[in-house]
């Protein structure tokens, strides 16, 4: 007896052991299960549309996603519809300011909770390694968050992403005036960590960011727009004199039409140094080599006037991304909470990012065509930001992620984003608001009860092909059902079509086949199978693509509940 429960202590201890060994660089937490995750042992998240709350103005405009439930369920499901296919993940994750602000295993969790931490890190980590096979091997993670899991986050992301995809931290002033309620400093800013999926494929657009840039960018090269900076380093007090560094103090020689340059003393050159109008030995902005090669690359430009030749430095758009954002319009109450009652005519939704924040995220991470995700979606601010950006022409989509707590989804999420399409009338001004137009699909999360993730009994494969018509559809992005019976069920969307086959019983689907192939458009037909590929060759023809079903879903959710 002894023995026995010895041999079990010690399969414990191994366990654990294991356990442990998942956490690298000192971050070593209590992971605390969530029942929402338990859950899924037994069950396997679908979608359910709730038709009433679809928005549509153009069949032809992109398709945006809002998913109401849970984002641990949210995400097990798109990485089923969307892996690989997102460009850009922004979230803004509770703080964990120990004001009960957030909930675990639906208790709040308050800073009284020795466990607030754990919890915490435990809610992250699930979600985030389920969010990071969605983006694209070019994709953008970012996470806002203050300074109390600042740390931690930052090691968890690390890990999960790869500290060599770290691209940076990003300092977000948000209160410039600070908080004057702190004991000791008076926090006006947040942070801004940001990831990339793989750094050697990532790139920034384009674009100026800095408040204190007020100069346009109104010149324009075959390299791009840019705007003039004087060459003489002109700031930076006395670290800027020749005395403090001698080696930027050297002349450059200029041709009398002004084109050419050179370090060499030329005949028939001007010669010029960094010196002032009133005489000041300065220095130039970069050393020899550096002129050179700007030089070389069409970036420098000299000018005459009056007596001086000034030289000037083309500064483009791509060369002022800083990690201090300071714009007046990242103010969170003036352009986030204020914005948000213009729309809803009352404040129902606490500290709201800036519209203009995320709208200049979108612009320096995304392309025209890209599709953002939100699984913190709180008031809907990154969806208000893709439709606003989507005026330059743009058809960006976006899927938004949130739970309905407190009616956030319905009254708070879903109201603005509505109102932003259809246009509206300001609360504040009484002036009205031009819609921004745009297509919305409301979702909520639902539960197949499958019995036992791995080891799912025939009769629950059958319930997940039954209800798994309108995830398939959101995979194809075909969302319009036309027909559904006992057999099958057809969507269509984008010139294209998905049907689904129920049954293992085949009597009916040269049937559903004929009436597909009548339709002559792009199909994708999902064929209920025990097995996989079990019919790809049978069915597929030049119009008919033939996909398998359940076994694809379940699989991706049996790796899930192994993470």
């Amino acid at each position: 007896m002894i023995e026995k429960d010895l041999q079990k202590e010690i399969v414990a201890l191994n366990s654990e052991i294991r356990r442990l060994k998942k956490n690298y660089l000192g971050l070593v937490f209590e992971d605390k299960t969530e029942d929402i995750m338990t859950q899924c042992r037994e069950n396997v998240p679908v979608l359910k549309e709730v038709k009433t709350r679809r928005i549509i103005s153009d069949d032809q405009n992109p398709n945006n996603l809002l998913i109401e439930g849970d984002n641990y369920h949210a995400l097990s499901v798109l990485n089923y519809t969307h892996k690989k296919n997102i460009d850009l993940i922004y979230i803004d994750p509770p703080y964990n300011t120990g004001a009960k602000d957030w909930k675990y295993n639906n208790d709040y969790v308050d800073k009284e909770d020795t466990y607030r931490h754990s919890k915490w890190l435990s809610l992250m980590r699930h979600r985030l390694n389920l969010a990071k096979d969605l983006l694209k091997d070019d994709g953008f993670l970012i996470c806002a968050i203050d300074h109390n899991e600042l740390f931690t986050v930052g090691v968890l992301l690390d890990k999960i992403l790869g500290e060599e995809n770290r691209i940076g931290i990003i300092t977000i002033v948000h209160k410039p005036e600070g908080r004057n309620q702190e004991k000791f400093f008076g926090t006006s800013n947040e942070f801004m960590l940001v990831y990339a999926r793989n750094i050697r494929n990532a790139k920034f657009n384009k674009l100026v960011l800095d408040s204190e840039l007020q100069d346009r960018f109104d010149e324009e090269d075959e390299k791009g727009k840019y705007r003039l900076k004087n060459f003489i380093r002109l700031t930076d007090g006395k670290y800027s004199l020749r005395e403090s560094k001698p080696h930027f103090f050297y002349p450059i020689y200029i041709s009398k039409d002004l084109a050419n340059f050179s370090i060499l003393k030329k005949d028939k050159f001007d010669v010029v140094f960094p010196i002032t109008e009133k005489g000041v030995e300065r220095t130039w902005k970069t050393t020899k080599n550096t002129f050179i090669k700007l030089a070389e690359s069409g970036d420098i430009i000299a000018k005459k006037e009056g007596e001086m030749i000034v030289l000037y430095e083309k500064l483009r758009e791509d060369q002022v991304i800083k990690t201090h954002w300071i714009k007046k319009e990242y103010h969170a109450y003036h352009f986030g909470t204020k914005i948000l009652e213009s729309i809803l005519g009352t404040k129902k939704f606490d500290f709201p990012k800036s519209l203009h924040l995320i709208f200049d995220i979108l612009r320096l991470t995304t392309k025209k065509d890209a599709t953002i995700l939100d699984f913190f979606a709180g008031s809907g601010t990154t969806g208000h930001a893709v439709l606003s950006l989507n005026k330059d022409g743009g058809t960006r989509k976006f899927i938004l992620c949130t739970n309905n707590e407190n009616n956030i989804a319905e009254e708070v999420t879903y109201e603005r984003i509505k109102k932003v399409m259809n246009g509206y009338k300001d609360l504040t001004t009484g002036k009205k608001v031009e819609g921004l137009g745009g297509n919305l699909s409301y979702y909520k999360t639902d539960l197949v009860n499958i019995e036992k993730i791995q080891k799912i009994p025939d009769e629950a494969k059958i319930r997940v092909t039954y209800e798994a018509g309108e995830m398939i559809a959101v995979r194809e992005d075909t969302l319009n059902e036309v027909e559904k019976n006992e057999w099958w069920q057809i969507f269509e969307g984008k010139g294209r079509i998905t049907s689904i086959y129920f049954k293992e019983d085949k009597s009916k689907l040269g049937e559903l086949i004929d009436k597909l192939e009548k339709k002559n458009a792009p199909v994708a037909l999902y064929i209920f199978s025990w097995g996989k590929n079990e019919y790809k060759g049978e069915y597929s023809s030049q119009n008919i693509r033939v996909e398998d079903i359940p076994e694809p879903i379940l699989e991706v959710y049996k790796e899930i509940n192994r993470l």
